[in-house]
Formats: C-alpha cells, sequence, structure tokens
C-alpha cells in the first residue's frame, strides 16, 4: 500500500505531543511539552494558534464538552484552561510536587473520566502511577512502579484499556469497566523487548486496531486487536510520538513529532522533526471522548 506522508503543520516542537481532533470545531490540538505549549490548527482556514505557558512542563491534553476549554497537565496538577480568555483554573493536585515527575499521556473514557499516567524526569526510575481522575477533581492512584507512562488508550467498546510503559519496552492491556471505572487483569498487549523499542502515544480505529507511534525509531505501527503486526508506516523523522485519526471523515493519522534528543547532523537530515505530519488511511477513527468537567453543566 503507497503512503503519502504529508507535512501540514511545519513547526520546530522540543516535544509535540497528544495531538486532539476537536469534531466541534474542526480542528486538530497538540502540546509542545518542553517547549510549554498548546496549540491548535484549522486544516480549513489554515489558521493556527499557540498558547504558552511559564511551568516547566505541558505534558497532558484532553478535549472536555465546552469546545473552548480544555484539560491540560502542567507539571503535576491538572487544569481547565480556557482558550478564549487564556485563563487556568485549577482542579487537582495528581501527585506531590515534591516527586521529581511529571504528567504524561493520557485518555477520556465514555463517561467522562481521565485516565493519565506520570512519569520520572530522569527516564529511568520507576517513580511514575498511574490514575483515574474523576470529573470533580478527585484522583484514584491505580499502580505505580512506572518509568514513562504512554499509550493510554479505549478499545471501541470500552471493554479494554491499553497502556505503555515506554522504557519498559511494553503495552498492557486491561479488562476495563466503564460502569465502574476499574482496570483490571493486566496482561502484555505487544512485547518490544527484542526490538527495544519505545511505544509512545497511540489511537485506536473504528475496527478496533491500535495506532502506536514508536519513538526513536522512526515509524507508527498498527497492530490488531490481538496485538499482531498489521501495517508499518516508516516516517522521515526518528521521533514520533503520538498520533490520532481526524479529518472530516476521521480518515487521516495525525503524527506529532520531536526535535529532542537529536544532535545537529540528524536534525539538518531530518527538516521535518517537531513538525505535524498527515497520512490519509483507510479506516476511520472515532470521536474523541471529553472530560465531563462540573462547570460545563453536563
Amino acid at each position: 500500500m503507497s503512503t503519502d506522508i504529508r507535512c501540514i503543520v511545519p513547526a520546530h516542537d522540543l516535544l509535540g505531543e497528544s495531538p486532539l481532533w476537536c469534531e466541534a470545531t474542526q480542528s486538530l490540538l497538540w502540546l509542545d511539552i518542553d517547549g510549554g505549549r498548546l496549540q491548535r490548527f484549522h486544516p480549513e482556514s489554515g489558521r493556527r494558534d499557540s498558547h504558552a505557558f511559564t511551568q516547566r512542563f505541558v505534558g497532558s491534553l484532553a478535549l472536555t464538552r465546552d469546545p473552548s476549554v480544555v484539560l491540560l497537565g502542567i507539571d503535576l496538577g491538572l487544569y481547565l484552561f480556557h482558550m478564549g480568555r487564556g485563563e487556568l483554573q485549577p482542579l487537582c493536585q495528581v501527585e506531590d510536587a515534591a516527586l521529581d515527575n511529571r504528567l504524561n499521556d493520557g485518555r477520556c473514557d465514555a463517561q467522562g473520566r481521565f485516565w493519565v499516567g506520570t512519569m520520572d524526569n530522569q527516564l529511568h526510575r520507576p517513580h511514575g502511577a498511574f490514575y483515574r481522575v474523576d470529573a470533580d477533581g478527585t484522583v484514584h492512584r491505580q499502580f505505580g512502579d512506572v518509568i514513562v507512562s504512554n499509550t493510554v488508550a479505549f478499545s471501541p467498546d470500552q471493554r479494554r484499556l491499553y497502556f505503555s510503559d515506554t522504557r519498559r519496552f511494553t503495552t498492557w492491556q486491561f479488562d476495563f469497566d466503564a460502569a465502574a471505572g476499574t482496570a483490571t487483569n493486566r496482561r502484555v498487549f505487544v512485547d518490544h523487548g527484542a526490538q527495544r523499542w519505545r511505544p509512545d502515544g497511540a489511537c485506536v480505529d473504528a475496527q478496533g486496531h491500535v495506532w502506536n507511534a514508536i519513538f526513536a525509531a522512526g515509524k507508527v505501527i498498527r497492530f490488531t486487536p490481538d496485538g499482531q503486526v498489521d501495517r508499518v508506516i516508516e516516517l522521515p523523522v526518528t521521533n514520533p510520538t503520538c498520533v490520532c485519526l481526524g479529518g472530516p471523515e476521521r480518515r487521516t493519522l495525525f503524527v506529532t513529532t520531536a526535535r529532542k534528543f537529536l544532535d545537529r547532523a540528524q536534525l539538518l537530515r531530518e527538516p521535518l522533526a517537531g513538525s505535524v505530519l498527515a497520512i490519509d488511511v483507510g479506516v476511520p477513527g472515532l470521536p474523541e471522548h471529553r472530560f465531563a468537567h462540573p462547570a460545563d453543566g453536563h
């Protein structure tokens, strides 16, 4: 199958991450984690917006039921950000700020709860954990012993939850009980250990296949629901970070990328590092679930 890879947003993100397609505004939102920025691109008009923050890391992103408000993980706290007013509203502190961790990948379930992990800023200590955050900001710790949390995604029927520890080269799946908000029966979905591949951000399409960005390996892989490789797309960048399916028919795979960890020679060879790439794929994605914060009246 031929693959046309387009650069839709030429950028220089240090650590582009967490792309999400907003159906309501027909726009793509994503972060530059190390650059401390929330960004938005509207393909039809070409408009691009950027919001900069003074904190060290902006590591997590979720849509809310109000299209003008997003949920942001900034350092170790979650905030509601009103894009029109440029106003940050604290929601909760997920972990103690004394920990040398930060919030990383997360995703909302169909009930509007946010599932998010933390990671070690030194990238080798198992100091991170995985959490469920309810709409009122109540934090429920699920498990610890995590180095770098990633790949938070749900199956279309909300019966499976996916989670990776990037630095353990492993993606797991859990049985997910949507009514109870519990994840149980942890087992390996994909073991990347032989290749030392680093599973990063992911999304699930309408067929239940998992698209996963493989950081430092220059590719995205589509896995079947039973964890077999279905399709591999080689990219013109070393560090893809995350993927989402969007566009008018949700058939465009958007890929965020990073300049981080690349030396000067690599950056010269990879002019698209840090940009947002787009690939047309046959199977559509699903609308992104949104955080149900109490202020939105739902």
